[in-house]
């Protein structure tokens, strides 16, 4: 329980409900606030902090530790409160389901240096605990078989390990996977990854990759776009079953 934010509720004369009605959000939303993990998106939480009378830090003191890029952190903020994350990836294993090596190997070897990659690394981790956070999100993921099949890093193990982590994962209940075979035809997906959180409330907010700079996309028009390029990708895929066994199988290759 956050109980900084329920005093302050509460010596403010708010209920989760009033105060969903002034920020302009859902309840549930607002009553989710009080749970330890759940922040605000940054353009409510300064909202809240007014009419609570508090700094945000003091609501929210993990923000003032935060390690990801700042133009990163309005995404976290979504994967923090979303119902479920539909995520495609073309080239990489999801950064949600990254072991620490993979996750360094991805980032290492380009310009960042060593401090820089350490808290990429620590802030991509700290994501994942949204995974096994009580009344977390479900991520549904689905991978091209490339990203099984192509090295990142110099060490076979490390692959061996990942796709290990993979299944791992697919044990949770907040997660399913499903892999794009090879063999199958052109698709959709080979455009780029993206992925889609629908929110407690029912609003979509899609993340699109890019080569400069991620993009945050909520009009109804790019939603429908990727909401259909999603459910062709997804035809591709093969059931979970058979995806688990397709991973399995590739990790054997790596060892």
């Amino acid at each position: 329980m956050n109980h900084a934010f329920v005093a302050a509720l509460a010596e403010a004369g708010h209920t989760a409900e009033s105060l969903a009605g002034q920020i302009g959000v859902h309840p549930k939303t607002a009553q989710r606030w009080a749970n330890p993990g759940h922040i605000p998106q940054s353009r409510h939480r300064v909202a809240v902090a007014k009419l609570l009378g508090r700094d945000v830090d003091t609501l929210w003191p993990d923000v003032g530790l935060r390690r990801e890029p700042v133009w990163f952190r309005p995404w976290v903020d979504i994967e923090r409160e979303a119902a479920t994350l539909r995520a495609y990836q073309l080239a990489w294993v999801p950064g949600l389901l990254q072991t620490e090596a993979y996750a360094r190997a991805t980032l290492a070897g380009g310009v960042l240096c060593t401090d820089a990659v350490d808290e990429l690394v620590a802030a991509r981790l700290g994501r994942q605990s949204i995974l096994t956070r009580e009344r977390g999100p479900l991520l549904v993921a689905v991978l091209d078989e490339g990203v099984l099949r192509r090295r990142v890093g110099g060490d076979r193990a490390l692959m061996a390990a990942q796709l290990a982590h993979l299944v791992q994962c697919a044990d949770l209940p907040s997660v399913q996977l499903h892999v794009v075979p090879a063999d199958a035809p052109s698709y959709p997906g080979l455009d780029g990854p993206f992925t889609i959180a629908d929110m407690p409330e029912g609003a979509r907010v899609a993340h699109v990759d890019s080569p400069a700079r991620a993009a945050i996309l909520d009009q109804p028009s790019d939603l429908v776009t990727l909401e259909r390029r999603w459910e062709r990708i997804r035809g591709e895929a093969l059931p979970r079953g058979r995806s688990l066994d397709l991973i399995m199988e590739a990790a054997k290759t790596w060892t």
